[in-house]
């Protein structure tokens, strides 16, 4: 059976969107990870759902105990999971693919820029899900993402608009 995993960032407190994010998603996914600037208690976000919860600190978050960037494993990859604003956000790509084949990591996921990207590379997969509360792309819409891990190890992602 697959396996889907829900990416959010930039909630920002208001976490309307964040929940029918979640509802779009049904009781079908596997995982949430959260990129950063969600502005409230970090177990608020993990009591909207009943499955792990990844969570990294935004430029936004108070103290919370969480780190600001970290490698997880998610099936047969691992991501390295930051807010990016550390790494200069857009702009600071390179560096954080570097980040991530330092660590092994076959995956980037940031926020902060609250605009969707999607790019694959060679040897390292970037995503950001954009704002699921304040998106900045054209015509403003928010996003959030899924991965899909297939039975056979085939992984595909998308970028949702609510």
């Amino acid at each position: 059976m697959s396996k889907k995993i829900l990416i959010v960032s930039d909630s920002h407190g208001n976490n309307t969107n964040l929940r029918k994010a979640i509802a779009n998603m049904g009781e079908t996914h596997d995982m949430m990870i959260h990129l950063g600037d969600m502005e409230c208690d970090p177990d608020i976000i993990k009591g909207l759902v009943k499955c792990p919860v990844e969570m990294v600190k935004g430029n936004c978050d108070g103290p919370s105990g969480l780190q600001t960037a970290k490698i997880i494993d998610i099936g047969n990859h691992k991501a390295f999971i930051t807010h990016g604003h550390r790494y200069g956000g857009k702009y600071g790509i390179g560096e954080m693919k570097e980040m991530a084949k330092a660590n092994g990591a076959d995956i980037v996921m940031f926020g902060h820029i609250h605009e969707p990207v999607l790019e694959h590379y060679s040897d390292v997969t970037v995503l950001n899900p954009g704002s699921i509360s304040k998106p900045r792309q054209d015509g403003h819409q928010p996003t959030y993402a899924v991965m899909t891990i297939e039975d056979d190890g085939r992984t595909d992602y998308s970028i949702v608009k609510l």
